[in-house]
């Protein structure tokens, strides 16, 4: 989910920015000094104890209101941010404060941590929360419905299920998910403005549940989608499904990006390099980092026990990021939009499979039904993960 800055000190890294981190920064090299992992969002001096929101219902602040935004979306009312009072539900580190204090143990981007069997049941666990709660989240999608009502749903659903929304307060974020609106390219705040017809609108969920993390995005459709809105979706549908197809013991990390790159450039589009995807487990960002694109970075070797996310950003024009004054919000800078898709991934002896995907109560979509990479819903490559895909697929088709 949220991209967060990865910056790796040690020979060859990649300064990126992974799935959940304020302000992106363009992916250069960096000469490595030290060995140590950062996970850090751009300096700021702002308490990140509580959201710095505009006011929460007062008027943008002039530098907000000369922005030069990039499209039709601008920012609208953010409500106050919320508390999770439920002292039965463990918090994550930063819930308090805004900061991260559990680091990963992987000093190196090559070295991943394999998760022993009692995390991966956790794990699964956090994964399949995570996708009802976006299941439900995609059902609000309507026109006239604000992105702030949608958070309200996601945070209400999450806490009564036991868990913490994981986006709520890291580094400051001031709400429980992300709610990326046409040229949007992620972390959009949830906020007054209501959902128009033909808006496409990336909900982005992350769960925090027994200590774990999981993590899952998803395009839905506002009202009727554009042909060119179908093409962006399908197209960025179908790169994702053939880089998680990719995904098997022995493998590296660094492969995924040009298959990505090389699916989406062939049909006109282009794939974002300042937001990776990431490692995640009871840290909410960890080695590997993914990127989208056709790169060399040591990222390490696939092996089981792994898990991870892949979540190409892909933009009908230019893949180039306009940050906002919230210090969040990335948008294209042409305001042509952008699409994204995400699922927190496990390798397996056999393959992958994944830990947040759809089940019999999930939507069908229509980039699911028309793929010519996968028809009907993805759950992974192992014999398990496509026995269950074959059972759920067959009445999904007949319904």
């Amino acid at each position: 989910m949220i991209k967060l800055h990865l910056l790796y000190l040690a020979s060859a890294a990649v300064l990126s920015a992974s799935a959940f981190s304020p302000a992106s920064v363009p992916c250069s090299k960096v000469n490595f000094a030290e060995t140590q992992l950062f996970m850090n969002k751009r300096k700021s001096k702002k308490n990140t104890s509580k959201s710095s929101g505009r006011g929460f219902g007062m008027a943008g602040t002039a530098s907000e209101t000369s922005f030069p935004y990039a499209g039709t979306v601008k920012p609208g009312t953010i409500s106050p941010q919320r508390v999770v009072m439920d002292e039965t539900i463990p918090l994550p580190d930063y819930a308090l404060d805004g900061v991260p204090k559990k680091k990963s143990s992987q000093l190196l981007p090559w070295i991943i941590e394999v998760k022993k069997p009692e995390e991966i049941e956790k794990m699964k666990a956090a994964g399949k929360l995570a996708r009802d709660i976006l299941d439900l989240a995609g059902r609000a999608v309507a026109v006239g419905v604000t992105t702030d009502e949608i958070d309200t749903i996601v945070h209400e659903a999450v806490v009564k299920a036991g868990a913490y929304p994981s986006p709520l307060n890291y580094h400051g974020f001031p709400k429980s998910c992300c709610t990326s609106v046409n040229e949007v390219i992620c972390h959009g705040i949830p906020d007054s403005r209501k959902l128009e017809d033909g808006d496409v609108i990336n909900i982005d969920i992350t769960t925090y549940l027994d200590g774990y993390h999981g993590d899952c995005s998803e395009m839905f459709v506002v009202g009727e989608a554009s042909p060119e809105a179908k093409k962006l979706l399908q197209t960025t549908y179908d790169s994702w499904i053939k880089a998680c197809n990719y995904v098997k013991p022995g493998r590296d990390y660094k492969d995924i990006g040009g298959i990505v790159e090389d699916h989406v450039v062939a049909e006109g589009f282009s794939t974002v390099k300042n937001f990776c995807g990431h490692g995640i487990g009871s840290v909410f960002h960890t080695t590997p980092n993914i990127l989208h694109y056709r790169n060399n970075e040591p990222n390490g070797q696939m092996a089981a026990g792994h898990t991870f996310t892949i979540e190409p950003m892909i933009c009908e024009g230019s893949a180039k990021v306009l940050s906002w004054p919230d210090d969040w919000t990335a948008t294209t800078v042409d305001g042509r939009r952008s699409a994204q898709f995400e699922h927190t991934l496990l390798i397996t002896e056999d393959g992958v499979e994944a830990l947040t995907a759809k089940n019999e109560d999930s939507m069908l979509q229509f980039w699911e039904k028309e793929s010519k990479v996968h028809q009907g819903f993805w759950i992974g490559t192992s014999e398990n993960a496509k026995k269950r895909a074959s059972e759920i697929n067959s009445a999904l088709m007949l319904s």
